[in-house]
């Protein structure tokens, strides 16, 4: 398991360097199979696209489903499967960051696997993680899968508009994750409704220029 890490690490810090070359502020975006990752993507996309260049690698195990619905929003997808694998890792974001024209970017997303174990173990070369968790999964999530949360600098509660029917205390999941990351943002939004998407878009933009002005500095 070292070994793997370590070969790992040693990619991952090619991919950045490759993003930083290029001024593309890199999201892992991380979560339950459910939790509306790519319903997340698709209003994202949709908000931004006049405004960013984005692009996106969607990770699944062996459809291509989710990677043909933010086709149809007309920016560049790549897909990996992982025949199985629980995560992506350095390697695959590399061999699929080569179909893509990394000089006009702003912003790649990666949607990664379905899975709140594996994907926080290993870097990929990303910036920042974001993890979703939908509030249909209920409030002891955080603690229960405490690494994802705690290497996450932003966590989206998706799908607020359900509360009513549910029994999610929304007090107590956000101060676990801040028991676990007091430096975390929190975002409660409904991709359904598009209630609180503002300060994850807000959130997204800042990270862009935060990137674009670092970049800038050093040249």
């Amino acid at each position: 398991m070292e070994n793997i890490l370590e070969k790992n690490e040693i990619i991952a810090a090619e991919n950045n360097a490759l993003f930083s070359k290029r001024g593309i502020f890199v999201l892992n975006l991380l979560g339950s199979p459910g939790s509306g990752k790519t319903s997340l993507l698709e209003r994202t996309i949709e908000y931004l696209k006049g405004e960013l260049c984005l692009a996106v690698i969607e990770g699944d195990l062996f459809t291509s489903k989710d990677a043909d619905r933010i086709a149809r929003q007309g920016i560049p997808v790549v897909q990996i499967n992982t025949s199985g694998g629980c995560h992506l890792d350095a390697s695959m974001v590399k061999g699929a960051i080569n179909q893509l024209d990394l000089t006009t970017l702003d912003l790649l997303i990666i949607e990664n696997v379905g899975n709140l174990v594996c994907p926080a173990e290993f870097n990929i070369g990303e910036d920042a993680k974001a993890t979703v968790l939908s509030i249909t999964e209920g409030e002891d999530k955080p603690l229960k899968y405490p690494l994802i949360f705690k290497q996450s600098s932003i966590a989206v509660l998706n799908k607020i508009d359900l509360l009513p029917y549910t029994s999610f205390d929304m007090t107590a999941a956000q101060g676990d994750i801040v028991s676990i990351n007091p430096f975390i943002t929190l975002s409660p939004i409904s991709c359904q409704t598009g209630e609180g998407l503002g300060v994850w878009y807000g959130w997204l933009k800042q990270q862009v220029k935060i990137k674009k002005d670092m970049i800038n500095c050093l040249v």
